[in-house]
């Protein structure tokens, strides 16, 4: 049904650590539908992971980009440009915080762990949407979607620092999607319940998060990285042409319940 949806379409992944991450899901679709692909890299020692994985889908377009750096990222957004000739689709799945944050009590989150994760999960979103708007565009627009969590709207224990995180994020993704709307550039967030990833065992009570979901939201079962995949798929595809400053909720209806 999606498949030639994207011929022609250029597609940058930022986020990509290993296949169990949501952001390999996302490039897979994305690749499924016809998008070609590029790729960013946090520090050498995820080099290679993210070089064979794009490999797989016939991409040989990786580059560095470290997005604490604005240099970093304009580099890697110059090279984007040299490489591809423009830009269609951005899907930025990058967050941070430090281990301790999420262990204690968020009253006591210090102001290092704050910034950072502040900085790593919402503003790199914004310095990546400037840096893509200008190869995006002359090619008639575009679209950005990037990952968030419900904990951005309600408290989930020991989410702590970045919960808030979240929270800006999303505010930013409206503000983006108001000012880029001219250019046709569209901009959404995928709220995504929990999915098992590397990094989603660094977070306390995970289990627990999964366990809720499963016996509480209407479709009573926990979602794969592969259904955030197709949503993001759908807000970066003309299915979603008239989508944008929203937040796409893939969590097996959860978001919908009181109790």
């Amino acid at each position: 049904m999606t498949e030639g949806i994207l011929d022609g379409k250029l597609a940058l992944v930022a986020g990509v650590a290993n296949k169990r991450s949501i952001a390999w899901a996302i490039a897979q679709a994305l690749h499924g539908a016809g998008a070609r692909l590029a790729f960013t890299y946090q520090g050498d020692r995820l080099e290679d992971s993210v070089r064979k994985l794009a490999e797989t889908v016939g991409s040989d377009v990786v580059v560095p980009c470290d997005v604490s750096s604005d240099e970093s990222i304009e580099a890697a957004f110059d090279q984007l440009g040299e490489r591809l000739g423009g830009l269609d689709i951005l899907a930025h799945s990058i967050a941070f915080a430090p281990a301790e944050s999420f262990e204690g009590r968020f009253i006591d989150t210090s102001r290092h762990a704050f910034v950072t994760a502040l900085e790593i999960s919402a503003y790199s979103m914004v310095a990546m949407a400037r840096s893509a708007e200008p190869l995006m565009a002359p090619r008639g627009g575009g679209a950005m979607v990037t990952l968030t969590y419900m904990a951005s709207e309600r408290a989930f224990p020991k989410y702590n620092v970045m919960a808030a995180a979240k929270a800006a994020l999303e505010c930013s993704v409206r503000y983006l999607a108001y000012e880029l709307g001219p250019e046709q550039i569209r901009v959404n967030a995928i709220s995504a319940g929990p999915v098992r990833t590397l990094a989603a065992k660094g977070i306390p009570g995970f289990d627990q998060m999964e366990a809720v979901i499963e016996a509480r939201s209407p479709l009573q079962r926990n979602i794969e990285a592969g259904d955030v995949g197709n949503a993001a798929l759908y807000l970066c595809s003309p299915l979603a042409s008239m989508v944008t400053g929203t937040t796409l909720y893939v969590d097996s209806g959860y978001h919908a319940m009181g109790m």
